[in-house]
């Protein structure tokens, strides 16, 4: 594989999509989360904690899967605590980290947020593909996203 060759006309007008859709996407999410009264990087957090057992995780874990600065993610997490959507302690198992965890009112705010969140990806992603689309652009998302992983 030559890495540094250039670009194709086919491979230039992907990369042009995939970064509008990589840059652009995440802002319509954002604008509409907003609406309900929380931003994408609080949304994605209230998110990971709804997917994980017990709604808990370490604070460096949800940086991990967040992909945030751990910097980035104690500041997130302390407008999240301030509304109540979540609180951190020391991690009973090892005090030298720090648990976050969902509150009730964190998971009714998740709740409420999520059709709007829903609804922005089906208006500009999923009501835009046919089903075979849909099962193509996956296997190619998840193959890119194995070599990103391998990387990171």
């Amino acid at each position: 594989m030559t890495a540094d060759r250039e670009l194709g006309p086919a491979e230039a007008d992907l990369w042009e999509s995939l970064l509008s859709v990589v840059l652009w996407l995440p802002a319509a999410l954002d604008t509409r989360l907003k609406r309900d009264g929380i931003s994408l990087a609080e949304f994605l957090i209230l998110w990971c904690l709804t997917e994980h057992r017990d709604r808990t995780n370490t604070m460096s874990s949800l940086a991990e899967l967040s992909r945030v600065t751990p910097s980035h993610l104690s500041r997130i997490a302390a407008r999240l605590e301030k509304e109540g959507w979540l609180v951190r302690e020391p991690n009973p198992a090892d005090a030298r980290y720090t648990s976050a965890s969902l509150t009730e009112a964190g998971s009714r705010k998740y709740a409420e947020a999520a059709p709007g969140y829903r609804a922005v990806l089906r208006e500009h992603l999923f009501d835009r593909l046919t089903a075979e689309q849909t099962a193509q652009l996956t296997g190619i998302m998840a193959e890119v996203a194995r070599s990103l992983n391998l990387r990171s």
